[in-house]
């Protein structure tokens, strides 16, 4: 921290999503923020959910009030998400920031910029986590990574919970159990996660992603990388996320997965891409053509889903294959959810205050490619871009 480094309030809001469970800062990491000069307030009930009372962050130092409005004096307000992040009510938030607060939430401003355009006009500098940038010194501050830990852990929990079959081979005096078989589409961090959590509860777990480079890092966490023929070179994004593809493309990568999930018991889908809505890699043919008792978990359910006949935030039957298009996985294990994006956010505001925060040092990186908005104006060239065309 600069010596001349003037004292900073970070505020800690109850989440106003429904269903939220997590809370953005934890108990824990209120010491490294207070030895940065960081005073920390926390709304009463903030943390209840995840399992942090009031007490424990009492104990670190943390100011405890009882309401939203009693936030309206801190510097830096931090949130789960608000924006499209919170497709409900994707304005609450923003109607609750006060002119000249900084607001650091996952925001979603690539797939819907109008909220960003607000937090503008009440002259709210915004930080959206998403845009964090993938190099090696932002790690520690990757939100999308952590949280796509927890999802893909959970999605195979759930998937072995509404199978009929147990997953690892099993000797028994009533015979042999087979181990259940596994299919992962989409190598990021949720699906390596979901490969390397399935295959540790003794399923037989295959992969594929369109990017070449996945086969080794399937492989890596005991998944068998599976060849479709149609890998394409151009398939990964600078940022290491995949690209979108034609119709054409998509076509022939439905036709030749249809036969590995006619084998499966399990499927785990996580294809998506930035911005985008996700693309339809399993059709609804394809999912008549699994034998009945087959489980599919669609990670990408929130953005329209990788199956036709996804139902976002509910489990249904199609044919006898259960069909479950989870919303907000990751606040389902929110103790642990909440521990991991509090360090990301914690690291991130450390990382500001050796720059200069209040001050904001542009030349950085990672401030740059994260700042949305800033002095009334929205300043990210790409959400600018993507606003702009919405409103032509």
């Amino acid at each position: 921290m600069p010596a001349d480094a003037q004292p900073l309030t970070i505020g800690v809001p109850k989440e106003i999503s429904p269903g939220e469970r997590r809370v953005s800062i934890v108990p824990n990491d209120l010491r490294a923020l207070k030895k940065q000069g960081f005073e920390v307030i926390v709304e009463a009930g903030a943390g209840f959910l995840s399992g942090f009372p009031d007490a424990k962050y009492a104990q670190q130092g943390a100011r405890i009030v009882g309401g939203r409005a009693e936030l309206n004096s801190a510097n830096i307000i931090v949130h789960l998400r608000a924006g499209a992040a919170d497709s409900s009510q994707p304005l609450a938030v923003e109607q609750e920031m006060q002119a000249n607060q900084i607001l650091i939430a996952l925001c979603d401003p690539l797939w819907d910029a109008k909220p960003m355009a607000t937090l503008a006009e009440r002259q709210v500098t915004t930080f959206a986590l998403e845009l964090m940038p993938r190099i090696s010194r932002a790690q520690t501050m990757d939100v999308l990574s952590s949280m796509a830990t927890i999802v893909g852990y959970k999605a195979v929990i759930l998937a072995a919970n509404a199978s009929p079959r147990m997953f690892p081979m099993m000797m028994t005096a009533a015979g042999t159990l087979t181990p259940a078989k596994v299919f992962v589409i989409g190598a990021g961090v949720a699906g390596l996660q979901a490969i390397s959590t399935a295959k540790r509860l003794g399923a037989i777990v295959s992969g594929y992603d369109v990017r070449p480079a996945a086969k080794e890092q399937i492989q890596s966490v005991g998944g068998k990388p599976v060849d479709l023929g149609v890998e394409a070179a151009d398939a990964e994004s600078k940022g290491g996320y995949a690209r979108a593809m034609d119709e054409d493309f998509y076509r022939r990568q439905q036709a030749a997965l249809a036969k590995f999930l006619a084998d499966s018991d399990v499927l785990i889908t996580t294809a998506a891409v930035p911005g985008k809505k996700a693309p339809v890699l399993v059709t609804a043919e394809m999912v008549a053509g699994m034998a009945p008792g087959s489980v599919i978990v669609d990670l990408a359910a929130e953005r329209g889903g990788n199956c036709a006949v996804t139902q976002p935030g509910e489990t249904v039957d199609v044919g006898g294959v259960t069909v479950i298009g989870p919303v907000n996985l990751a606040s389902t294990v929110a103790g642990h959810a909440s521990q991991m994006f509090s360090r990301n956010v914690t690291a991130l505001l450390l990382h500001m205050r050796q720059l200069g925060l209040p001050e904001l040092d542009l030349k950085d990186e990672i401030i740059r490619e994260t700042l949305v908005t800033r002095s009334g104006q929205l300043v990210h060239p790409v959400v600018r871009d993507r606003l702009g065309s919405l409103v032509s």
